[in-house]
């Protein structure tokens, strides 16, 4: 049951967010799907290469923003620096979790993203963030803030999601480890 909970917060995740900020996905081995018809097509123009997990956002219009697999952040525009954002490189997050990282839009604020990163099993740098944003180097972006720690989140590992909050302006991420469930409230400070 404990391994099921993280898989049903996936999914009530993608159900509770907004349309279009899920509009793409990019997994696997340069692969990736796109929802903008409604029905999903086969993308092979990724930039990941990656076992398990990723993270790939989109803006409210449901323009393709960036994704990462937790260690690497990459922008849309893959012949611009190899399709890496800049500072995009040396995040604490883990490709071989099986959830290495979540984007989290800043509410309130449509240009400022959060790439909240966990770990691999065995590893201890637990749940970290970074930001960025959106506004710069023309609109691919920048990661301003890199690897910030969320303090008590030594254990956490491998599982982490988020939730829009009761007031849609703000959202909880989710993550845990082998006993424990950790919360944290992200608003507009």
């Amino acid at each position: 049951m404990k391994k099921l909970i993280p898989f049903l917060l996936l999914f009530i995740t993608l159900n509770l967010f907004s349309q279009k900020e899920a509009n793409f996905w990019y997994f696997g081995r340069n692969a990736g799907l796109d929802f903008t018809s409604g029905v999903p097509v086969a993308l092979t123009n990724g930039l990941l290469n990656t076992n398990e997990g990723s993270a790939t956002i989109s803006d409210k219009n449901g323009n393709l923003l960036f994704y990462t697999d937790g260690s690497t952040v990459f922008h849309k525009d893959p012949t611009i620096n190899g399709g890496i954002m800049a500072n995009g490189t040396g995040l604490l997050g883990d490709p071989s979790s099986s959830q290495s990282a979540i984007i989290v839009p800043k509410p309130l604020d449509e240009n400022i993203y959060y790439i909240f990163t966990v770990t691999n099993r065995g590893n201890s740098n637990g749940v970290k963030f970074s930001e960025v944003d959106m506004r710069l180097n023309g609109g691919l972006g920048e990661i301003t803030s890199k690897n910030l720690d969320l303090g008590q989140s030594r254990d956490a590992e491998e599982r982490i999601t988020s939730v829009k909050g009761k007031d849609c302006n703000t959202f909880w991420v989710i993550t845990g480890d082998r006993d424990d469930f950790q919360a944290y409230k992200v608003d507009k400070d």
